[in-house]
């Protein structure tokens, strides 16, 4: 008699690829998220239907969306706020960006896998560093508390 698999609790985690880049490239790319300015990056993120969104400034929307609605139906509010008001941490942020594939944050590890293989190539330069993360909670660290 075969053996039957049973799915694990990690199989069913989803993933997220993130980028640090170099300033000018940084810049450059939040104005093009199809990655244009790289040539090498572009074809990448074509051939795995990816885009890019700075980490800024989707923090500086999700502010945005919660003053005009109201913060309290936004639960990291007050962390994303203090976190964009933070020239620091703007200066960090306005370089990191996600790696969005076919509009998703999050994706299967078989997308994640290959793309994630192919953007580690082109570490170097202006492409400082590619970062894997996954939907597990024990994984990802909450915001301070008193800053939800």
């Amino acid at each position: 008699m075969a053996e039957s698999k049973t799915k694990s609790e990690s199989d069913s985690w989803q993933f997220q690829l993130r980028m640090t880049l170099a300033p000018e490239l940084a810049e450059q790319l939040r104005r093009d998220p199809a990655g244009g300015a790289h040539q090498a990056l572009a074809e990448v993120l074509r051939r795995h239907r990816a885009t890019l969104q700075c980490q800024y400034d989707a923090f500086a929307a999700y502010v945005s969306k919660a003053e005009q609605l109201g913060p309290d139906a936004y639960p990291l509010y007050h962390w994303t706020r203090a976190t964009i008001d933070d020239p620091q941490k703007q200066a960090k942020y306005l370089r990191a960006f996600t790696v969005y594939v076919d509009g998703a944050e999050v994706y299967p590890a078989e997308l994640a896998g290959p793309l994630e293989a192919e953007l580690r190539a082109l570490v170097g330069g202006d492409i400082e560093q590619v970062t894997k993360y996954d939907t597990n909670p024990a994984n990802n660290p909450q915001p301070p508390k008193g800053l939800q």
